[in-house]
């Protein structure tokens, strides 16, 4: 990448002007944020590289670098990124290629990592056609059985004709619960999230379901994060009693559906629709172009998938990651991780299974 103009800086940028750049991206997301790498993976192991046109930033990415050992081998995972749509500024194509070969020059080339990249990308989509242009000597890892499929809402529309757009059943459920005097309250300070965090844990204890997100963990999120890239929390109140929550984070043109729960008092009230309704018309306002409901599984959680289908999103699937390793070690590394990965899931599923069924787990 000798060229005068171009520009690629590795791990110089500082938390805070980490978190100044992202403001910049159309495309930007939670994943992609300091707080998240840096609690999530620990500040030690994340790498950022930043592509720079003479001095304007045009493409970043933050990565999680893996070394189980003092040798020189390992793993460079990028999640839903990079980033390169600046608000403002039509996407030149060549940002895209420069940015792949900046990662491929750094992590693979340079320091012999096995790397990952998970793009924030659908299949079929603009997107998806970008990054396959920009990728075209990696390989695509297909047939994941963890492949996040949800459902993106378009949010162009206006509000009417997104009500209009609701399924007939849920537009119903939506009217029921705007009559049942409930009200709900929005913010990102901390006071929200302590309050959301004690209906999920309720919501927890009385559906015991296998889950791989942590809510505490977000929790410690929404405190490092700056403000301008806070999640969303809103609590739908019944005569002042605490009966739903959701959280959602809004950044760059598009909204991601993290986390939802009812209390066990709620349960009749009908506060998820009217919490979802509250933050699609807030989205609205905001100028967010598309809302991810978060991941969907019409066979292990068909309850989630028919609420979620109700609001009329496409379905959709994340395109599959592309990877590429210089170093067999790595490589191989990766795939006894992977494979660890998948048995520890299938022992997870069948341990939740068990409790269900109030059944002691093979070993306990």
């Amino acid at each position: 990448m000798i060229d005068a103009t171009w520009q690629v800086e590795v791990d110089r940028a500082t938390t805070a002007e980490w978190s100044k750049m992202l403001d910049l991206f159309q495309d930007a997301n939670i994943y992609q944020t300091s707080a998240y790498g840096e609690v999530r993976w620990g500040e030690k192991n994340l790498s950022r590289l930043v592509l720079k046109r003479g001095s304007q930033v045009m493409g970043i990415a933050q990565l999680r670098i893996i070394r189980p050992t003092p040798l020189k081998f390992g793993v460079a995972y990028l999640r839903w990124g990079p980033l390169w749509e600046r608000g403002g500024i039509p996407l030149d194509h060549e940002v895209p290629a420069r940015m792949a070969r900046a990662i491929e020059n750094e992590y693979l080339i340079k320091r012999r990592l096995f790397l990952r990249v998970l793009p924030n990308a659908f299949a079929g989509s603009r997107r998806d056609q970008v990054f396959q242009g920009a990728f075209p000597k990696f390989s695509r890892e297909r047939g994941e059985a963890n492949t996040y499929r949800t459902f993106v809402l378009d949010l162009t529309p206006t509000l009417e004709e997104l009500r209009r757009g609701l399924d007939k059943k849920w537009r119903n459920q939506l009217t029921r619960s705007e009559k049942n005097n409930l009200t709900v309250i929005s913010g990102h300070g901390s006071e929200e999230y302590r309050t959301f965090s004690e209906i999920y844990s309720q919501m927890r204890k009385r559906k015991a379901f296998e889950t791989t997100v942590d809510a505490d963990e977000f929790g410690r999120i929404q405190e490092a994060l700056t403000e301008t890239q806070r999640m969303r929390v809103l609590i739908c109140q019944d005569n002042g009693v605490p009966v739903a929550g959701l959280v959602a984070s809004a950044i760059g043109d598009s909204a991601i559906y993290l986390l939802g729960a009812t209390s066990d008092a709620g349960l009749n009230s009908k506060g998820a629709y009217l919490l979802q309704w509250t933050l699609i018309c807030w989205l609205k306002k905001r100028g967010i172009k598309s809302y991810d409901l978060g991941g969907i599984d019409p066979e292990g959680n068909p309850g989630v998938y028919h609420f979620k289908k109700g609001l009329s999103g496409n379905d959709v699937c994340q395109i599959s990651s592309f990877a590429a390793s210089a170093s067999v070690v790595s490589s191989r590394m990766v795939k006894a991780g992977l494979a660890m990965q998948r048995t520890f899931r299938g022992s997870l599923r069948t341990l939740n299974f068990a409790r269900s069924l109030k059944l002691p787990a093979a070993g306990s």
